[in-house]
């Protein structure tokens, strides 16, 4: 009786999956115009060449062994005939956490899919001690360790090519502030992951334009410090964001302020 409940924990826990990986875990990938493709791992094993290998993780703070698959081979197999490094991508997780990337940045080396933890079941990770399977984004280099220019989503359920601009048109600020283009480049890179603005981005964090704007219940002084330590107000899922210098954060309130002049209705489908 004992085994049989012990079996079911196993089973209902999907913290404890094997350290070979699930073969029928599915990641799908799809591209303007094109038809949308799925490999399971069990392809892509069979496609790609596996490789184990040993480097600090940032979420962990220690030095992790994964099973993985070389992401540059991974698209070269999902996207064949493309110039992956001209193209825009688009990193999707499975609980809405949205990442865009360059194609020049993922296929500039270091980047791999871990499938399977080699120290035995997945681990938790991040602040929720979410489950990071069945594919997670690691990074091999030493230099490669800023979670800000690489990236690190976990649960990743989909890889689209995509151009930033046509699939999120309404992020994009209103043509011809310089300042205010900074600030969007600036979202783009350290908010949108978790952000939405009229409800296209991120789904971690709460929507920061409709129906009020941020800047439009949150002076200015309180957005800058909540920006650079989310944690000297309360624990959070943001990340400090120490970078940032005064000037950012001046360009990233003027997006964010230009934005609140070209809201959405209330009542506008969520986006990407």
């Amino acid at each position: 009786m004992r085994r049989l409940a012990l079996l079911l924990l196993l089973s209902a826990c999907p913290k404890l999956v094997p350290a070979a990986g699930d073969d029928a875990a599915v990641l799908a990938f799809s591209k303007p115009g094109g038809a949308p493709v799925t490999r399971t791992l069990a392809e892509l094993k069979a496609r790609v060449p596996q490789e184990t290998w040993t480097a600090f993780d940032p979420y962990y703070q220690r030095p992790k062994t994964w099973h993985a698959l070389p992401l540059d081979a991974v698209l070269k197999d999902a996207f064949p005939g493309e110039d992956l490094t001209a193209v825009d991508f688009v990193l999707t997780a499975s609980d809405g956490y949205t990442v865009p990337i360059s194609g020049a940045r993922l296929l500039g080396g270091g980047a791999s899919l871990a499938f399977a933890d080699a120290d035995g079941a997945w681990q938790p990770i991040g602040p929720k001690a979410a489950w990071p399977g069945p594919w997670y984004l690691v990074w091999k280099g030493a230099a490669q360790q800023d979670l800000t220019t690489h990236p690190r989503p976990w649960a990743l359920a989909r890889i689209s090519i995509e151009r930033f601009e046509d699939v999120f048109p309404r992020v994009v600020p209103p043509a011809g502030d310089a300042r205010v283009q900074r600030g969007f480049q600036l979202f783009r890179a350290h908010c949108f992951q978790c952000h939405a603005i009229n409800r296209q981005g991120g789904t971690v964090g709460p929507e920061l334009n409709v129906p009020k704007s941020v800047t439009e219940y949150r002076d200015e002084a309180f957005l800058k410090a909540w920006i650079r330590n989310p944690f000297t107000y309360r624990v959070s899922v943001m990340p400090p964001s120490p970078q940032l210098s005064e000037d950012d954060l001046d360009a990233l309130l003027e997006y964010l302020r230009a934005m609140a002049t070209v809201k959405v209705p209330v009542g506008a489908p969520a986006g990407h």
